[in-house]
């Protein structure tokens, strides 16, 4: 991999700490049942370590420069797809396997963080995923109310998923060496979900409420009926000069069922 000419445009920073590749696979609960779904494999440093829990292992590799390294995995459980993760059919892939985990692992760069994480919660009942990200995306994922990196999407993830961390990672465990430090997060499905009596109305009212994160709710649910709204956050001791960040998942769930 002397040679190799990385490209910028695809995120490519490989890593190269043995450490931090086993403590990934190691904070997997794989079993028997499982399957392993790895975007971005690049050089197969860690996809060589997901073989050997001996259960499926798919792998979704845009860079077709790298099929020579990977062919070099040899291993009967594992398939390599050189397409685009974003635009693969899941179910037809994954239909050929007997299952009943899906594990994500993946190296993520920031600029498509968001959509796979949307394309595998909506198209897959993935029970793990275990990703690397920059580290300020990390800390918006895990975030909790009243703290500057909470949003919408920390929210949205953590209505899914129970979310830690597994380790951080230096920006010098990578080759070539990004500029800013990594960590590595692990997101585990709940086994119940807030019950919630219209899904989408619930993401549009907290996209809505983070809007402008400086404004108030007053401001940025104008469009709402405020009265029905200040009505609900009467209920659990709130008002109409809070802001979004000042409000909790469980805060979320219970304005938009009182508005549905």
């Amino acid at each position: 991999m002397n040679s190799f000419k990385f490209k910028k445009s695809l995120g490519q920073n490989f890593l190269i700490d043995d450490n931090i590749k086993r403590k990934i696979v190691n904070s997997a609960s794989i079993l028997k049942d499982s399957i392993i779904i790895e975007v971005g494999p690049g050089n197969g440093s860690i996809t060589k370590l997901l073989v050997e829990f001996g259960v499926p292992v798919v792998a979704f590799e845009i860079d077709l420069r790298l099929k020579s390294e990977l062919e070099k995995i040899d291993s009967s459980n594992l398939e390599v797809i050189f397409q685009d993760f974003l635009s693969v059919n899941l179910d037809d892939v994954l239909s050929k396997y007997s299952y009943e985990r899906i594990h994500l692992i993946a190296n993520l760069p920031y600029y498509i963080t968001t959509p796979i994480i949307n394309k595998v919660i909506k198209e897959t009942s993935v029970y793990e995923m275990i990703v690397m990200v920059q580290k300020e995306v990390g800390d918006r994922f895990m975030a909790k109310p009243n703290s500057k990196d909470y949003n919408s999407l920390s929210v949205f993830l953590q209505y899914y998923f129970d979310i830690s961390k597994v380790t951080t990672v230096s920006k010098n465990s990578f080759f070539p060496r990004p500029n800013v430090d990594s960590v590595v997060v692990k997101f585990t499905k709940k086994e119940e979900l807030l019950k919630v009596n219209d899904l989408d109305f619930f993401l549009k009212l907290v996209r809505d409420a983070f809007t402008q994160k400086r404004k108030n709710l007053r401001n940025n649910l104008s469009l709402y009926d405020l009265e029905k709204v200040e009505k609900a956050l009467f209920e659990i001791g709130k008002d109409l000069t809070y802001r979004a960040e000042q409000l909790s998942l469980e805060d979320f769930v219970h304005i938009a069922n009182y508005l549905k």
